[in-house]
């Protein structure tokens, strides 16, 4: 079956390849694209206008129009396009963006289903996550983000994305002052019996290779008894778009905090490991605290800016990581939401 329906798609997306169409006809005529309704103009709704759409012919042939539309957005959500499986996801966002990254220096637990392919993050369905922009913590991190939805939940789960200057514009000036003249230090612990486990976090748990690993990334390394670590990275709070030149806020600073916590998770956390021993937490770069008023405000502005929509089969949300922050929402029934990340990026100021 697979086969046949394969058979019956190919080749259409490129002009001249639907019949009754003028040979010439833009590619880009065969999709219609607008925002999504009732979420303003983010993001943009791209939905096919004729259903033997080949995706992947018509992402190959209109890799500029999403990259530019991206910039201009932040986010983009394909809607029924022919994607009804993991293989088609991955062929659609390589034709458009290349070959997809490994998730590295991990922060939350998932397992990866395919080349360079992984769950979303394997929190409990009942717990929400905070908006943020993957590994903003790092050095490194991947510019373009991939949702796919392969099975939507029976009710929730969906996810909330932000445009991140709009957050950055909200935020007041001596705010926005204060971080970028202090940056964010991100302290992390491993090994203590709760969070993410230093073979999970780093792929490996040799002590040379991790060291090796943290060296390079500009990662300070504390061992602790009993094989356990703890790190300290301070970044900036803002990075430099490498397409557009514009600052933006981008940073974990928020998503991180252990304030950011569902109040029950965080009582037990502090009662067990005291504040030092944190799975994760933040800081101004100099190690002073970030003062409680300033943590409100900053997530009050991302629940203000989040955008949110059920999901639909073979719905595919394309972000920009550094113009786009996500998150989750609790939900109940059997979510599959597969992620997928291409194009390293790396701060140049």
């Amino acid at each position: 079956m697979g086969e046949e329906h394969e058979a019956d798609t190919r080749g259409i997306g490129r002009p001249g390849a639907l019949k009754r169409r003028p040979v010439d006809v833009s590619a880009q005529e065969l999709v219609k694209a607008e925002p999504l309704s009732g979420a303003g103009d983010f993001p943009l709704l791209v939905q096919p206008l004729e259903k033997r759409l080949s995706p992947v012919a018509w992402a190959e042939d209109n890799r500029q129009f999403v990259k530019d539309n991206l910039v201009r957005y932040g986010a983009i959500l394909f809607r029924g396009f022919n994607l009804p499986r993991m293989e088609t996801f991955e062929q659609f966002v390589r034709a458009l963006f290349g070959e997809l990254l490994p998730y590295e220096e991990r922060s939350s637990p998932r397992h990866r289903v395919g080349p360079n392919i992984y769950t979303s993050t394997d929190y409990p369905a009942d717990q929400s996550i905070f908006l943020h922009n993957e590994n903003s913590y790092q050095n490194r991190w991947p510019l373009k983000i991939f949702f796919y939805c392969l099975t939507p939940a029976h009710s929730g789960g969906e996810t909330p994305i932000a445009d991140c200057r709009k957050v950055g514009a909200r935020i007041a000036p001596e705010i926005r002052e204060r971080f970028i003249e202090k940056k964010v230090m991100y302290v992390r612990n491993f090994g203590d019996g709760f969070g993410l486990s230093l073979e999970e976090a780093f792929q490996t748990t040799e002590r040379e290779a991790i060291e090796e690993h943290c060296r390079r990334a500009d990662i300070g390394v504390e061992w602790k008894g009993g094989n356990r670590l703890r790190t300290r990275a301070v970044r900036p709070a803002v990075a430099k778009h490498p397409l557009t030149g514009e600052l933006v806020w981008f940073n974990h600073a928020v998503f991180f905090h252990v304030s950011t916590l569902e109040p029950s998770v965080r009582e037990a956390l502090l009662a067990e490991f005291g504040e030092d021993d944190l799975p994760a937490n933040t800081y101004y770069g100099d190690g002073t605290r970030i003062e409680p008023s300033v943590l409100d405000r900053l997530r009050e502005i991302y629940r203000q800016e989040a955008v949110a929509f059920p999901w639909a089969k073979g719905d595919l949300l394309i972000l920009d990581n550094m113009l786009a922050a996500h998150g989750r929402a609790p939900f109940t029934g059997p979510r599959q939401i597969l992620v997928g990340m291409s194009q390293p990026c790396s701060r140049s100021f």
